[in-house]
């Protein structure tokens, strides 16, 4: 008989007691918030501060990554194409795609948010000259292999009362393995007790936020993140009188959700495992919900 494996439970990182590696280049420094070290599978979080001046030089990853803008302003250069990207805004780098970040801005820190599609993040840096092509504030042109995506209000959309979305980075915009997004909720919003069949990280960037996991409670603030394994009922709650705004992300190409009943997020109810994700996302296919 095979000895089954203990389930893998949530985490909760604090960014503020989270260790910080300096990028090699000075004036970059690196926080990583979910990856193996927390049961994380096929995808890793955390955040990149830039020093004024600063820059991470070219370097190419074997995976998808995604870098949303947190604070400041980012100039994003890809195989010689440089774009400027505002807070909210998302570049997503496929694997191979040589890229870097640089903060110019003379007074201002930079922070971003990443997301790469593996629990072990590595970066090789490239020793390349590229011509500079300078696109700005435009878009990339259809043959680019890079996706930029700007946080518009016309974009976003409301997955559940008076909480509003909106989908950054996915495979319909060129990401594998990974996919994630930026939500903002109103004073008293919520989404509903729900399950995935893939592990999720959500980082808190504004505001307050409660977070409920299989009975459990954490209240989170200022990047600290919560990592969700597949199949664990969970949802967040505005509580404040102020807006909360977050960032997400999935272990999956695309986002998708299975709401279940709320007392499996009190604690009243429990899950009867992983496969219970499984179950429920069949069902859903069934249904056709």
């Amino acid at each position: 008989m095979t000895e089954q494996s203990a389930p893998i439970e949530e985490a909760i990182v604090s960014a503020a007691t989270c260790p910080r590696s300096e990028a090699g280049t000075g004036g970059v420094f690196l926080s990583t918030f979910v990856s193996e070290s927390c049961g994380a599978t096929g995808f890793s979080t955390g955040t990149a501060t830039f020093s004024s001046g600063a820059c991470l030089p070219y370097h190419v990853h074997p995976f998808s990554e995604a870098v949303t803008v947190l604070e400041g302003r980012a100039r994003v250069f890809v195989e010689g194409r440089w774009y400027r990207l505002n807070p909210k805004d998302c570049a997503h780098f496929p694997a191979g795609v040589a890229h870097q970040v640089v903060n110019d801005e003379a007074d201002s820190p930079l922070v971003a948010h990443w997301a790469f599609a593996t629990s072990t993040p590595t970066r090789d840096l490239v020793d390349r000259e590229f011509d500079e092509v300078e696109r700005g504030f435009g878009d990339p042109c259809e043959d680019d292999p890079e996706t930029i995506i700007r946080y518009k209000w016309e974009s976003v959309y409301e997955l559940s009362d008076q909480a509003y979305f909106l989908d950054l980075f996915a495979r319909r915009y060129g990401s594998f393995g990974i996919c994630g997004g930026h939500g903002r909720f109103m004073p008293g919003a919520s989404l509903p007790c729900h399950i995935h069949d893939f592990d999720e990280s959500i980082t808190i960037i504004k505001g307050a936020a409660t977070c409920l996991v299989a009975g459990r409670r954490y209240e989170l603030s200022r990047c600290d993140t919560a990592f969700i394994p597949k199949g664990l009922a969970h949802r967040f709650i505005n509580r404040s009188g102020e807006e909360m705004e977050m960032v997400w992300v999935y272990a999956g190409s695309e986002p998708d959700r299975i709401v279940v009943k709320p007392e499996f997020c009190s604690g009243a109810l429990a899950l009867p495992g992983n496969s219970f994700a499984k179950e429920s996302m069949a069902e859903k296919d069934r249904s056709g919900i």
